[in-house]
């Protein structure tokens, strides 16, 4: 067709995002061609809106009809790409509005766009302990742990989960402040007393850690940003994105490296 000329590429953009069901239509297409009542029904607009969205889809040459479906074309699967990563990194943006300064920062090496196709998990009134939960579930699918910067917050939430699966054989070295050795010295020696008689733990301590957590798990990464304040967790967004686990694994070596530390061990 290319029949309708806008002004400005922000108008197509403002037409788009106008009304709730014309992006999520336009990105429907680029999976398979519907029909004009499933589109309806899946939208939950009427009859009308969606007929006249697919003429005004048509006039900018984004759709074309075949038969009784629409299919999209080359021009309209550019466009509902980028709108289906916009609207992706909106959500993403909009759950880590409140919580991103507990992140790291970019004098780290970390950067917001590693969190692009993150999953991110913020604690909630009614459900505090959701970023822990995410941490166990994550627990459950890997075979090798390194996390440095776990704080008595995450431990005492996770403790249980994180002892049965080293003694089941889940290899996992964690570089600690000294204040959770002397929890785990007062609060439960005797359940990380097994783990490490398992020979599948290695804790480590320095005090110059940064105020976030950084996990490294077979296929993904995990950052735990806490509010030290009130001693919780806040925050875990957890990726497979490759630069956010090179930055993981270098923030894991450095702290490693770099500083003197001490096996938990010889304390226990």
């Amino acid at each position: 067709m290319g029949q309708y000329s806008s002004e400005t590429p922000i108008d197509d953009i403002a037409y788009l995002t106008r009304s709730e069901h014309r992006a999520p239509t336009l990105i429907a297409l680029t999976v398979r061609p519907r029909s004009r009542s499933e589109l309806w029904e899946m939208t939950g607009v009427s009859e009308s809106t969606i007929r006249r969205t697919l003429s005004e889809f048509e006039e900018r040459d984004w759709v074309q009809r075949d038969g009784y479906q629409y299919e999209v074309t080359q021009l309209g699967a550019f466009i509902a790409s980028a709108m289906a990563e916009l609207i992706d990194r909106v959500e993403t943006e909009r759950k880590l509005r409140d919580v991103w300064r507990l992140l790291p920062g970019e004098d780290s090496g970390f950067t917001i766009d590693m969190c692009s196709d993150a999953t991110v998990t913020v604690a909630e009134p009614e459900n505090p302990s959701r970023p822990i939960a995410r941490f166990c579930s994550l627990l459950e699918d890997t075979e090798r742990l390194r996390f440095t910067g776990l704080d008595v917050a995450m431990l005492d939430s996770c403790k249980q989960e994180l002892c049965e699966r080293i003694v089941d054989g889940m290899e996992t070295e964690l570089i600690n402040p000294p204040r959770v050795a002397n929890y785990i010295r007062s609060d439960c020696p005797g359940l990380f007393s097994e783990a490490l008689e398992s020979g599948n733990l290695d804790v480590r301590l320095h005090d110059a850690l940064p105020p976030f957590g950084v996990s490294i798990f077979d296929d993904r990464i995990a950052v735990t940003g806490y509010d030290r304040e009130a001693v919780t967790v806040r925050v875990l967004v957890d990726t497979d994105d490759a630069d956010a686990r090179d930055w993981a694994e270098s923030t894991f070596t450095s702290h490693r490296r770099k500083t003197p530390i001490l096996p938990i061990e010889d304390d226990l």
